[in-house]
């Protein structure tokens, strides 16, 4: 990317309004250039893998579809480039949750216009831009949730995070399957997941250190 070359973006939001607001502010005072747009979460996944933008500002409420899965399921196909969530929700659970998930920035749609470039830029540089209003709440706690695992339970995080079932981790660490599945449900309470991917992303984004990662058989 030169500065003859604006960085391209993806725009996905059910609301055309909207859409059509941003492109155009974004189109006008920014080195961005939208190349599509998506109003789900299907039609977003599609567009990433065909067009691979350096960026994709998402929507956290796409009508039945929530952005978090949508992130979730971006990152599973293989998206590298920069996430920020454009949001109404101004929970700083909300915020906390999307960020430990691996989005790049979470902003609020009430964002001044004139600072909304400003934070994208930084997204690109790897910053993580949060809305003003939301700056005292933890930005990042992944690493301090996994610090709260005790050592089974991060052994078993690290074999998930791998790609393990309950079984492959259970025989890698000779122990029962049942054990595994009582530390499963353990570390997915501590850590505030529901599913066994969110608790994968938290632990690769948290960048636990190798020593406490056990090895494969």
């Amino acid at each position: 990317m030169t500065q003859a070359q604006p960085a391209t973006l993806l725009l996905v939001d059910d609301h055309p309004l909207m859409r059509k607001g941003i492109k155009t502010w974004i189109t006008a005072a920014g080195p961005f250039n939208v190349v599509a747009e998506a109003d789900n979460g299907a039609e977003a996944q599609r567009l990433a893998a065909q067009i691979n933008p350096d960026l994709i500002l998402l929507d956290l409420n796409l009508g039945e579809e929530q952005g978090s899965d949508v992130l979730l399921a971006l990152r599973q196909q293989g998206y590298q480039g920069k996430v920020v969530i454009l949001t109404v929700s101004d929970s700083q659970d909300d915020a906390q949750r999307l960020l430990d998930l691996g989005a790049d920035g979470y902003l609020l749609k009430d964002i001044e216009p004139e600072s909304l470039i400003p934070a994208l830029k930084q997204a690109l540089l790897g910053d993580k831009p949060v809305s003003e209003k939301l700056q005292e709440a933890p930005r990042h706690a992944s690493a301090e949730h996994l610090a709260g695992l005790t050592y089974r339970e991060r052994q078993i995080l690290a074999l998930l995070a791998e790609g393990f079932s309950n079984k492959q981790i259970a025989d890698n660490l000779n122990i029962a399957e049942g054990t595994v599945k009582v530390h499963m449900k353990a570390l997915m309470r501590k850590l505030d997941v529901q599913s066994r991917l969110e608790a994968a992303l938290i632990y690769l984004n948290g960048r636990e250190p190798q020593s406490s990662k056990p090895q494969k058989n």
